[in-house]
């Protein structure tokens, strides 16, 4: 199986001096892992002062979004390029990004693309909304999403996906991992056949949506699911480190 990925997504919380003192509170502990890839996903601003608290440690720094362009006259935005100096990872496609500011399946196939060309791993978000899953649509519509936004895309190297349903996102309702695996099966087969059974088993798929240290075992224990794109959960240095903790433990 792959190495679980745990992912924190910090979204618009932690300033500069927060976001230092956060990382350091949780490095220790996080460093104390050997069998979890762990990620740290803080706002723009705080990259380079969390980076530096990582620096040399196993723990990876990520990006919560980018622009697709490498430069030129988008204020307000910040290119790929820009990113590449700073950290590893970008998670892309986020449901918030889509529902609060236009975020779009070909806006997130350019933004892939453009991670990819600078050595990036991106985070590609996918999920359906709660009035598609109650309407039967909720495999076409991830279906949908990945088609459209890994359409650049020629090889799943570096690549990571991330299952969130939207329903659960924030809402302390989290899918059953049964649920979660059936879904993450339906996207491994998508993968399989564009990509071939060998390179879709290579991805990282996660699951997001109102995990926490009590329930991430139940969903990396599945066959299909990778690690997890975690929210609230990592906003507290205990409980996010106790998270990691409890996922090397289900998967040894």
């Amino acid at each position: 199986m792959n190495r679980p990925i745990i992912a924190g997504n910090w979204k618009m919380n932690m300033t500069i001096e927060e976001g230092r003192q956060l990382a350091s509170r949780m490095k220790p502990g996080l460093e104390e892992v050997d069998d979890v890839n762990t990620v740290l996903c803080p706002p723009f601003t705080a990259l380079p002062a969390v980076g530096e608290v990582l620096r040399g440690s196993s723990v990876a720094l990520g990006a919560q979004d980018m622009y697709h362009e490498m430069s030129g006259a988008y204020t307000g935005e910040v290119s790929p390029a820009m990113l590449a100096e700073l950290c590893r990872f970008v998670i892309i496609g986020h449901s918030e990004r889509r529902q609060l500011f236009g975020e779009t399946d070909d806006s997130v196939s350019k933004k892939v693309e453009a991670a990819l060309e600078v050595g990036l791993r991106p985070i590609v978000c996918v999920g359906e909304r709660l009035e598609e899953r109650d309407g039967g649509l909720a495999e076409s519509v991830v279906q949908d999403q990945i088609g459209l936004g890994l359409e650049r895309v020629a090889t799943t190297e570096d690549l990571v996906l991330a299952y969130e349903p939207v329903w659960a996102i924030g809402t302390g309702k989290a899918a059953t991992s049964q649920d979660a695996q059936v879904m993450m099966a339906h996207i491994r087969g998508l993968l399989a056949v564009r990509f071939g059974d060998e390179a879709a088993g290579g991805v990282a798929l996660l699951y997001g949506g109102s995990v926490t240290a009590e329930n991430v075992a139940e969903f990396v224990g599945q066959p299909d699911i990778d690690g997890a794109l975690v929210g609230g959960a990592s906003l507290k240095a205990d409980s996010f480190v106790e998270l990691v903790r409890n996922v090397a433990d289900a998967v040894r």
